[in-house]
């Protein structure tokens, strides 16, 4: 069942384009006198799909079109056009509105609009509503880097869909987990020491690709654990090697050590999350960070 606004300040053109959505028994219709009362709807429940007017009172189409570009971008808007207006019907297209239907083929051009957009946007929609239903993810990565790195753009997709940070917050946090991935590739699964890298890269990278085909490690993996609250993220990941000493880790932030191209990574983990716990063994990792409303 796909829920439809219709937005317009002439009750006439409102149940006019209503009656003609409402021949289609699997569309819900709802209205709206002009871009405020839209907005309002909105917030209440958003819609699949809206349909408004241009010329309105309080706020007309192409600001309703800016503020939807802006703030639910997932939400297609058609533009139903009078005569004279195609130059502003033009401008709004450009500034975020999928298409427009001349007033004086509503009858015709409409109902087909609406299809064809919401075959385009209903799976995508449905998508990102069941990706917020998630409360748990688990993924079991080989030492592959071009999977983790598919990975951490998954988490970022999946942590951008529940709103939780700002895109700010979220870009940190993705970075801190990248940290987390990378450390348990190269430092736990692989067992390769971050000096080699700053003294010669190419051998570093030589030597982790070499060992991903190797016993032991080739058949180590790494144990990622995504949790999902209102207020809360949680990731944790764990690779299979011997551990670490965290105590004896040299303090990343110490003037020496801020040039160095490596050992930054836990560093980073503390800076861009609320929380850091590691377990006895120090091969897993748990990164916290909570939206800025808790």
């Amino acid at each position: 069942m796909a829920h439809i606004l219709v937005v317009d300040d002439s009750s006439v053109d409102r149940t006019i384009a209503g009656r003609l959505l409402e021949r289609n028994s699997e569309w819900t219709i709802v209205y709206a006198g002009n871009g405020k009362e839209a907005l309002a709807q909105l917030a209440a429940q958003p819609p699949d799909l809206i349909i408004t007017d241009l010329l309105m009172p309080e706020m007309n189409g192409l600001e309703l079109v800016e503020t939807i570009r802006d703030h639910h971008p997932q939400i297609p808007v058609i533009l139903m056009t009078g005569v004279g207006s195609e130059a502003i019907a033009a401008e709004a297209i450009r500034k975020g509105a999928a298409s427009y239907v001349p007033k004086h083929e509503l009858v015709g051009g409409l109902a087909a609009t609406v299809t064809r957009l919401l075959a385009t946007v209903q799976p995508q929609q449905t998508r990102q509503r069941l990706q917020n239903c998630l409360d748990e993810l688990q993924y079991v990565v080989p030492n592959d880097l071009s999977l983790l790195s598919a990975l951490t753009r998954e988490l970022r997709q999946v942590i951008d869909s529940r709103k939780l940070f700002s895109e700010s917050d979220c870009l940190r946090f993705v970075t801190a987990v990248d940290e987390a991935l990378m450390n348990a590739y190269f430092h736990g699964n692989l067992e390769i020491d971050s000096e080699m890298r700053a003294d010669d890269p190419d051998a570093h990278y030589s030597l982790a690709n070499q060992r991903r085909q190797q016993q032991p490690y080739c058949d180590r993996r790494i144990y990622v654990r995504a949790r999902f609250t209102a207020g809360e993220a949680a990731i944790s990941v764990r690779d299979e090697g011997a551990g670490f000493d965290l105590d004896s880790l040299p303090d990343p932030t110490a003037p020496e050590y801020i040039d160095r191209p490596y050992g930054r990574g836990i560093l980073l983990m503390r800076v861009f999350t609320d929380e850091v716990r590691f377990n006895d063994r120090r091969n897993e990792v748990t990164l916290i960070k909570r939206s800025a409303s808790d």
